[in-house]
């Protein structure tokens, strides 16, 4: 490509491990990847005794409070939602071409009078749309693969940060019918699958066993997929979802849309842990994030694993790389 890709990174919550793991992994970047530009979003002390390349760029935002790694500090709330703000109005408007965040702190976030149930909604809210839907991609490693090749593995969610308890509630028939044409979109779309074939997990033990374990299979989940047929979508399912996590079921479906945050995210880090990237579809933007918490423990120290932000940066600049060549070639 002639032109820069140019990527913004909202540094997340500056306590944690997000600052560090946002420059380790874009330094790197920038060598294996030259025409690419990274703006860190965040407060420049955070960086400030870090040599920078000329690659990259930060958008400076004063923190309200000094920061202290490990130690969460209420008052610096409002400027970790500026830093997303900012990046975020910045896709929308063409200066970068994709976003991708950096942890943040859920406990910091919610308040009474602001709830925050996590970025994608918050993402969502920021960007008009009713409804989007997170999913996690990553790469099957031979040993948990039968295949001796890598083995794309890519799990969508129904329904994201919600307690258990309020999940089968939240399971129906027009939002599901939502969540699968906006996932058979973005993968024809966004990841240039041409007749994208999804798996639907079930709700309850063994898909509800015909109405024995539950009847949200029958009543909402089946019905959503053969809707979804009748559009002329590739989409299969209920599937217990104790068994659909194998390889022999993964090689045959580009994506597997859980039900609840936990049934599709146990399996998928436990294969793919420091390399996963979480994806929101939906946005009018690309938006790529890590897919690991602010993990405060280690903030600070130079012990942080930076892995899973060059996984993020490379898919988002990867799916930036395929729209600005669709853009080029219908101009």
């Amino acid at each position: 490509m002639n032109s820069l890709v140019k990527l913004a990174v909202s540094t997340g919550e500056p306590s944690g491990i997000g600052p560090e793991v946002s420059l380790a992994a874009a330094k790197e970047f920038v060598i294996k990847y030259p025409d690419t530009e990274i703006t860190l979003f965040g407060d420049r002390q955070l960086f400030s005794n870090q040599s920078m390349p000329k690659q990259i760029q930060i958008q400076h935002s004063p923190l309200n409070e000094a920061n202290q790694f490990g130690k969460l500090n209420s008052k610096n709330a409002d400027y970790v939602l500026s830093i997303i703000r900012q990046a975020s109005q910045s896709c929308q408007k063409g200066s970068h071409h994709a976003l991708v965040t950096a942890p943040v702190q859920k406990s910091i976030l919610n308040t009474p009078s602001h709830p925050f149930s996590g970025h994608t909604e918050y993402l969502a809210e920021l960007d008009r749309q009713q409804q989007v839907v997170m999913m996690l991609c990553g790469e099957i490693s031979q040993g948990i693969s039968s295949s001796k090749k890598m083995t794309p593995l890519r799990v969508a969610l129904a329904t994201t940060h919600l307690p258990i308890s309020q999940v089968a509630n939240n399971i129906q028939f027009n939002s599901l019918g939502i969540t699968i044409k906006i996932l058979e979109s973005d993968l024809r779309l966004r990841f240039g699958i041409s007749k994208p074939k999804i798996a639907v997990t079930g709700l309850n033990p063994h898909a509800g066993e015909d109405g024995h374990l539950g009847r949200e299979e029958m009543e909402v989940i089946a019905p959503a997929i053969k809707a979804a047929q009748e559009l002329g979508m590739y989409v299969k399912g209920p599937f217990p979802a104790d068994s659909l996590f194998q390889s022999h079921f993964i090689e045959k479906f580009d994506a597997i849309l859980a039900m609840y945050h936990d049934q599709g995210l146990a399996p998928f880090k436990f294969a793919t842990f420091t390399q996963g990237v979480n994806i929101t579809l939906g946005l009018s933007y690309i938006r790529t994030s890590v897919d690991h918490g602010t993990a405060l423990d280690i903030a600070g120290q130079g012990k942080a694993d930076w892995h899973s932000m060059f996984a993020a940066l490379t898919l988002a600049r990867e799916l930036a790389v395929k729209k600005l060549g669709l853009n080029a070639s219908s101009s």
